[in-house]
C-alpha cells in the first residue's frame, strides 16, 4: 500500500505458493458447452491437470435451451478433432457424419458421451461469481505472472487455477429490444420471450391463437417466424430496424448451405402472401402493458412514431459478452466488439462475414493478464462471426499453449467446408424425413458465404452460420 498520493508503492511480494504447488494446480475450464469439452479433450490428450465448472446441471446447459432446432453444418464439421479420438478409443460410435443433427442430437450424441470421460474433472451446478489472482488485485503488478488465478463461485467456495479457459457463452446475456442499444421503456417490467422458443413443441400453447412480435434480422429470428407460420390461428408480426428485410432472406437458391437458403426464401414467401407482417425501420423505445397485452412504440432517429399492440414478444436480437467475473483481471479488450483487441479486426461484421474469418489462436486471445483465454463466441463479443470449428481451433491452439508447445500453437488452420460441399441433395432429403434444417442463431447474410459451418450469435439477430 503507498505511504502517500504522489510517490509509487512499495511493493511487498508475497510467495503463497511454492513454484510446485502452483504447477501443480488445475487449469480451470469455465462452460461445458462444445468449445469447453473441447478444450477440455485437448487438455486430457496433452496429459494436462484440468477442472471443467459448468453453471448448469447438466453439460450442453445453453444447447439444451434450443434442443429443438437442427444446425446447418453435418456432424462432421460440428465433432472437435481431439474429442473425436478420445470417444473412438473409448469405442463410441461416431454419428452420420452427413447428417444435420439437431441441439439435443448434439447433447446426447456427442456431448455428453464425451462428459462422461471427465466425469471426476467435470463439476455441474457450480456458477462462477469472480476471477481474480490469489492476493492480488488489478492494480497490483510485481510478481502477479506468479500468483495462481482465485476462482470464486456463487456457492461462496474459492479455488485456485494454474490458467483459466473461460467458455462460459453469451447465450444468457442477449442484447436488449430497446433501439441505440439502451433497453426500451418499460422493457425490464416486460415478459419477453427469449430467442428461439419452442412455438411447434414444449411452447406451443403461449403462442396459438395470440398475436406475436419477432424483433431482429437474424436466424434466430427467422427459425421463429417460420414456425409461427405453421400455426394457423396465430398472428404474425416481425419488426426489422433495416429499411428491408434482404439481409434476413439471404441468398436463396444459391446459399453455400441449402437448408439456411431455403429459410430465406420461405420467409419471403411467408412475407409476400401477408402471413407475416413486416414492419421496417422499427426502433423500439417503450412497452406498455395494458389488459393483458403490450403496445411497443417504435421511434425512429428523426423522431417519427409507430406502434404495436400484440400479445407476446419474441426478442431474438442477439448477444453480448459479459466480463464482469474478470473485472479484476487486466483484459485488453476491443472498445467496439468487447473481443480481444488483436482478434477484433478480424472478426469485424463491418468487414467480414463468418465465411472470411481467418483462423486465429492464442496470440491473438491474449491479454495483458497472461494465462486467462476467453474462447468461443465470448471471445468474439458482439460479433456474429463466430463457427464452432473456429472455437475448436482456438482451444487447440490456447492448450498447446499451456502445454509449452510454442510451435503447434502458433500453428493455426482451420479447415472449413467448401463451397458446395453440404449438398441440396442432402439438405431435401433430410428435410423430407425430418423438416426443415433451421439455425442455431445466425443472420442470413444477403451474399452467399464461401466457407460454411456451425456458430451463434449476432446484433439484431444471432451468428450468421448456424
Amino acid at each position: 500500500m503507498s505511504d502517500g498520493c504522489c510517490g509509487p508503492a512499495a511493493i511487498e511480494i508475497e510467495q503463497f505458493l511454492a513454484p510446485a504447488q502452483a504447477d501443480a494446480l488445475p487449469i480451470v475450464v469455465i462452460g461445458a458447452g462444445p468449445v469447453g469439452l473441447a478444450a477440455a479433450a485437448h487438455l486430457a490428450e496433452r496429459g494436462l491437470n484440468f477442472l471443467i465448472l459448468e453453471a448448469g446441471q447438466q453439460v450442453g446447459a445453453s444447447v439444451a435451451q434450443w434442443s429443438h432446432v437442427r444446425v446447418f453444418s453435418p456432424w462432421k464439421y460440428n465433432i472437435d478433432a481431439a474429442a473425436r479420438r478420445l470417444l473412438q478409443a473409448g469405442g463410441w460410435t461416431a454419428p452420420d457424419a452427413d447428417w444435420l443433427p439437431t441441439g439435443a442430437e448434439l447433447i446426447e450424441d456427442y456431448l455428453a458421451p464425451l462428459a462422461t470421460l471427465f466425469s471426476s474433472r467435470l463439476r455441474l451446478g457450480v456458477r462462477v461469481s469472480a476471477i481474480s489472482r490469489l492476493g492480488y488485485d488489478r492494480v497490483r503488478t510485481t510478481g502477479r505472472e506468479d500468483a495462481p488465478f482465485l476462482i470464486r463461485t456463487e456457492g461462496g467456495e474459492e479455488l485456485q487455477a494454474k490458467a483459466v479457459i473461460d467458455a462460459s457463452g453469451t447465450y444468457l446475456t442477449p442484447n436488449v429490444l430497446g433501439a441505440s442499444g439502451l433497453p426500451a421503456y418499460g422493457e425490464a417490467d416486460a415478459a419477453l420471450d427469449h430467442a428461439l422458443p419452442d412455438v411447434l413443441g414444449a411452447d406451443r400453447d403461449a403462442y396459438a391463437g395470440r398475436h406475436t412480435l419477432v424483433v431482429g434480422a437474424g436466424h434466430s429470428a427467422a427459425t421463429t417466424l417460420l414456425a409461427l407460420a405453421e400455426l394457423q390461428d396465430a398472428q404474425i408480426t416481425w419488426a426489422i430496424r433495416a429499411t428491408n428485410a434482404s439481409r434476413t432472406y439471404g441468398g436463396g437458391e444459391a446459399d453455400a448451405l441449402p437448408a439456411r437458403g431455403a429459410i430465406g426464401t420461405r420467409l419471403r414467401a411467408h412475407v409476400d402472401s401477408g402471413r407475416i407482417t413486416l414492419v421496417t425501420g422499427f426502433h423500439t423505445h417503450a412497452l406498455t402493458l395494458t389488459d393483458g397485452q403490450v403496445t411497443v412504440l417504435s421511434r425512429d432517429p428523426s423522431g417519427a412514431e409507430q406502434s404495436i399492440t400484440v400479445d407476446r414478444i419474441v426478442a431474438a436480437t442477439g448477444y453480448r459478452p459479459d466480463h464482469s467475473i474478470a473485472s479484476e483481471l487486466r483484459l485488453d479488450l476491443d472498445a467496439i466488439l468487447g473481443s480481444p483487441r488483436v482478434l477484433a479486426p478480424l472478426i469485424d461484421p463491418n468487414a467480414h462475414s463468418c465465411g472470411t474469418v481467418p483462423a486465429h489462436g492464442v496470440r491473438e486471445l491474449s491479454h495483458s493478464e497472461s494465462g486467462y483465454y476467453a474462447v468461443g463466441v465470448k471471445s468474439y463479443g458482439r460479433a456474429p462471426t463466430f463457427l464452432m470449428a473456429t472455437g475448436y481451433e482456438q482451444v487447440r491452439s490456447v492448450v498447446a499453449a499451456l502445454a509449452g508447445d510454442w510451435e503447434a500453437a502458433h500453428d493455426v488452420q482451420l479447415d472449413l467446408p467448401e463451397t458446395g460441399v453440404c449438398s441440396s441433395n442432402l439438405a431435401e432429403a433430410q428435410e423430407q424425413r425430418v423438416g426443415l434444417a433451421t439455425g442455431i442463431s445466425g443472420g442470413l447474410l444477403a451474399t452467399p458465404l464461401p466457407l460454411v459451418t456451425v456458430g451463434g450469435g449476432d446484433g439484431e439477430g444471432g451468428g450468421c452460420c448456424g
